[in-house]
């Protein structure tokens, strides 16, 4: 009887413990559901946290663990449903397809294993809304390097006089465009990808004399019209077909700048009383510009310096005017040459053109499409005024490349993490160029210009090798670039960073050694010196210049900078030391160059070695001194990745990632 009744005691205790343990198992389930829901309404009200993976996956378990707590309970549903819901929006943020095929996944889960789930029907309208919410978006950053690549392409051709006689050079760089509108037919870089296929088959004509070239090129100016009404570049080939304005323009690439005069109307007498008031008239030369759908660098030349004002006019449809205009009235101007207005027809901006306002004064108005900003001031040596318009962002940065080398190594996920800080392509500005020879080194015939390209080179492979990033040069050649172009080139290419190479040098010829600078303004004599020669200009230019350079910093990424050049000279400095003696680390220093000024990334300028000294002339003519010089470059690169957080960081601090 005793052991009858123990048994009965045991069953009861286990049949409680079971009935618990269920009503528990629903209980937890539905609480972890509500504590994960909380982390995902916290996670959307901000902003910052939604910069970093780690937190999207936080939430991510937390739903994870309402389904693994009772997949057969009324939460499982549930909780997988919102994982995929998080995954999509985390897609949004990080251009991942992986997220998106996982956010996929999951709803196909739900339909298969819940199919009398209430979240069965909102899992099918997420999975019918995916391919429609996400049609190009996925392939955008891949577009977009496919653009620029294609561009690359293009640029190359033009620079190679011999290829240009065959065809197949040509057709090949009009089908890497034509790979860019048909990998985003809808997309905003497919109109773009049509017009400089056009003007490819243009080019082509002129060397082929062969009517169908031309046709074609007519053709596909004609098909950008009809499909890409709304796009910037509807005007433009619409200016393409128009023999007169086509007749002005000299360069179509996005990044290439346009250079003219605009027409005047016609001007009172200047009478000699006037005149001697007035003083010597400064002269409008032209007008250049460069730009891609997100920025615009306009520059106004004239022969000497003079005072301007400036003033942003709204829209006016009662006036025709159904955009914004931006007017520069310069002062004791005329204009020196009667070309009509510019067509720029990009996303941001209309058209520069230029008048006559008054007898003494030139107004140069700029028709502005759409902007988020915009910054002007002046250069000296020639006098130059320059007009920077920026836009909002709108395509995300392709993935990262990890270097061949690494791919299948340990490190790969950590290099991946490095990379994934957003740096994906570095400009390298090899310094001076051309008619500019830079400064003269110690040895005979040795000039800056040469060597820093050399050095520049090297760098690009460097980078792309042991960074796995992509590398631009702003010249490959002995080619003139002036100070603003070398920065609208790094701001319309895209950069992620600038990196501008030059030789230092001093009337002291016992003078050595390394120093890093970025854009500040500066106190300190020698900074002023070497900054005055960089922007051949005098230092009274240079004095000056910093007071328009309070108002620019504003926009300029001073920390970022800052700390890449701290990075860059203490890497740099470590490096040589291991090789060389007499090292001299001259520390990071700050100074208004205007090849850094505008620049919409973090930006350094190094002067690499003191090209006036004896010993240092000597080494940076060696292709091992060069070598060693890069070398140091790159480490100060990757301890800046590895170390500094940036806006935008999407690999998980863990290494976790779940499997959902």
């Amino acid at each position: 009887m005793s052991k009858s009744k123990t048994f009965i005691t045991i069953l009861i205790c286990c049949t409680v413990s079971v009935f618990w343990s269920c009503a528990s198992s629903g209980s937890t389930s539905k609480n972890l559901f509500f504590q994960a829901e909380a982390c995902h309404r916290e996670l959307q009200g901000s902003p910052d946290k939604q910069k970093y993976r780690t937190y999207w996956f936080g939430c991510i378990r937390k739903f994870e663990a309402v389904y693994q707590q009772d997949p057969t309970g009324p939460w499982a549903a549930a909780g997988l449903f919102n994982m995929g819901c998080l995954y999509e929006d985390l897609y949004s943020h990080s251009y991942k397809k992986e997220d998106l095929k996982e956010s996929e996944r999951i709803y196909r889960q739900i339909i298969k294993e819940y199919p009398a789930s209430a979240y069965k029907k909102r899992a099918v309208a997420a999975l019918n809304n995916l391919s429609a919410d996400h049609p190009a978006s996925a392939d955008i950053a891949l577009v977009k390097k496919k653009f620029f690549e294609a561009e690359a392409s293009y640029t190359e051709l033009l620079s190679h006089p011999n290829k240009q006689k065959f065809r197949s050079y040509w057709m090949e760089s009009i089908k890497k465009f034509e790979s860019v509108y048909k990998q985003d037919p809808s997309g905003p870089w497919a109109a773009a990808g049509l017009y400089m296929m056009g003007n490819l088959y243009e080019d082509l004509y002129k060397h082929s004399f062969k009517a169908a070239d031309n046709q074609q090129a007519k053709e596909l100016f004609g098909k950008i019209i009809h499909q890409y009404p709304d796009s910037a570049y509807c005007k433009k080939a619409e200016d393409r077909l128009d023999e007169d304005i086509k007749s002005l323009i000299t360069s179509n690439a996005p990044e290439n700048q346009e250079s003219a005069c605009v027409e005047t109307k016609e001007l009172p007498a200047v009478t000699p009383a006037q005149q001697d008031k007035k003083g010597d008239f400064s002269t409008v030369t032209g007008i250049r510009y460069w730009s891609n759908p997100e920025y615009t660098r306009v520059v106004i030349d004239a022969d000497h310096a003079m005072s301007f004002q400036n003033n942003l006019l709204k829209k006016d449809p009662s006036a025709h005017k159904s955009h914004q205009r931006l007017y520069i009235d310069l002062q004791n101007s005329r204009l020196g040459c009667h070309k009509k207005t510019i067509p720029i027809n990009d996303s941001l901006l209309k058209a520069a053109r230029a008048g006559q306002y008054t007898a003494d004064t030139v107004r140069v108005v700029i028709d502005i499409n759409s902007f988020e900003d915009y910054n002007i001031f002046s250069l000296q040596n020639p006098f130059r005024i320059v007009v920077d318009v920026r836009g909002r962002t709108s395509a995300k940065k392709q993935s990262p490349i990890i270097p061949a080398k690494d791919r299948d190594s340990p490190n790969s996920a950590s290099i991946a993490k490095q990379l994934a800080l957003g740096v994906h392509r570095i400009v390298i500005d090899p310094g001076h160029g051309g008619k500019d020879y830079g400064a003269p080194g110690y040895l005979k015939g040795v000039h800056e210009k040469k060597i820093v390209l050399a050095i520049a080179k090297k760098l690009a492979e460097k980078v792309k090798r042991d960074l796995g990033c992509e590398a631009i040069l702003t010249r490959e050649g002995d080619k003139y670039l002036t100070l603003e172009e070398r920065t609208a080139i790094a701001n319309t290419k895209q950069g992620d960073l600038f990196v501008s190479i030059h030789a230092n040098a001093s009337r002291n010829k016992r003078a050595f050694g390394i120093e890093t600078y970025f854009l500040n303004l500066t106190t300190d004599d020698e900074s002023i010196t070497v900054a005055a020669r960089e922007n051949a200009t005098s230092e009274k230019n240079i004095s000056e210049l910093q007071t328009i350079l309070n108002d620019l910093l504003q926009n300029a990424k001073i920390n970022e900078s800052s700390r890449l050049a701290t990075y860059v000279q203490k890497e740099l400095c470590q490096k040589m030391e291991t090789k060389y003696n007499r090292i001299k680390n001259k520390g990071v220093k700050r100074a208004p160059f205007y090849v850094l000024i505008g620049a919409q990334m973090p930006a350094i300028l190094i002067e690499t070695s003191f090209i006036s000294n004896k010993t240092e002339c000597k080494r940076l003519t060696d292709p091992k001194y060069q070598n060693t010089l890069c070398d140091g470059i790159v480490n100060g690169i990757r301890k800046y990745i590895k170390e500094t957080q940036p806006t935008a960081y999407f690999g998980d601090p863990s290494g976790n990632v779940p499997q959902g």
